[in-house]
């Protein structure tokens, strides 16, 4: 039995109230802001009964309105990165503010995770919906776009549905950063992972897949048996992971698939991911440095999170041989994510 309650949150300036959400069953509590649909902490127990936030996140709405990192919150119209900030959809060409170098990040410079969504409850959860007009940050098409979260046990499901009046790029994903120690630790050097991925995409120096799809076989890409996140870092040039992970082929048919694993041995925390999406972005907070003031006054700094963005792949719109990652009037764009936290 999952309890669902609402209190408001505060005032975001220039949008209006924001109300957080509670979700509480047995075994986790969740918090939902209606603010960018951020997943603003997730509470669950370790092996010793001990209860810890595994989330990333701000005490107060202030936090959240000047983020830049997309703290716990859900992007679109596009995750990830779009090359050069500009795609060709039916013959049309069009451009993107450019928010990470050369190219377009996360849904642009005001993307979903920016805007207050329309919250309502339902059995277990609560859903958030949005109206994304024909034209935002450079997009074509109004799109009516919700995501319900719903809990049940110990398993926290993101589900996400979007239908738009014309042919539109999107891929919506959830941004939160995890550290199964609790928010606030040091790093994640301690956790262990495995991804359930045949292949990886490599990327050029500025994050956008190269086109390639390379197995992950002798590489330190191979995650498909636990490995220790610390030492595997090490093993990985530049600054650490931030690379999509291929969970199928890019034209097999809609399934729901076992993502990844991720273990904190010392407290006995596991997090298991399982998605509809043909991919999983797996970030390991190369960027946080310190000069972010978190829950609690905690800092956080580079390594002291991991993210498991299931998606489609990055730039999908501009590689033909990717998953279509294109919505076209009269379809439903549908995926879902399960994330389930127990101990060992």
């Amino acid at each position: 039995m999952t309890q669902v309650s609402r209190q408001q949150w505060g005032q975001a300036p220039g949008l209006g109230s924001v109300d957080m959400w509670i979700l509480q069953s047995s075994q986790l509590r969740v918090e939902v802001l209606t603010l960018g649909a951020i997943i603003r902490s997730v509470c669950c127990r370790g092996k010793h009964g001990q209860m810890e936030d595994v989330v990333l996140g701000y005490d107060d709405l202030d936090g959240y309105v000047s983020d830049k990192r997309y703290l716990g919150a859900l992007v679109g119209r596009v995750a990830n990165r779009v090359a050069k900030g500009r795609f060709v959809v039916e013959g049309k060409e069009y451009r993107l503010d450019t928010n990470n170098g050369p190219n377009a990040l996360h849904g642009g410079l005001r993307g979903f995770n920016k805007a207050i969504w329309l919250a309502t409850e339902v059995d277990g959860g609560v859903i958030l919906s949005l109206t994304s007009p024909d034209g935002d940050q450079g997009y074509p098409g109004e799109v009516q776009v919700s995501v319900s979260y719903t809990l049940q046990g110990e398993t926290l499901t993101a589900d996400y549905r979007a239908r738009s009046t014309k042919t539109t790029p999107i891929n919506l994903t959830n941004h939160s950063y995890f550290n199964l120690a609790g928010q606030g630790a040091a790093d994640i050097c301690d956790h262990e992972v495995s991804i359930n991925a045949q292949s990886y995409l490599p990327v050029d120096d500025t994050s956008i897949p190269t086109g390639e799809i390379r197995a992950v076989n002798d590489t330190p890409f191979d995650l498909r048996v636990q490995v220790p996140v610390g030492a595997r870092l090490k093993e990985i040039p530049g600054l650490g992971f931030d690379h999509n992970f291929c969970l199928c082929s890019p034209r097999d048919d809609w399934a729901e698939r076992h993502a990844a694993r991720v273990v904190h041995p010392p407290s006995g925390r596991v997090l298991e991911v399982s998605t509809s999406q043909p991919g999983v972005q797996f970030y390991t907070s190369n960027v946080l440095d310190g000069s972010i003031k978190g829950k609690g006054g905690m800092t956080y700094g580079q390594h002291s999170a991991f993210c498991l963005e299931t998606q489609n792949w990055p730039d999908a719109v501009n590689q033909a041989s990717f998953p279509d990652g294109l919505l076209r009037p009269g379809e439903e764009y549908h995926h879902v994510t399960r994330f389930t936290f127990t101990t060992v």
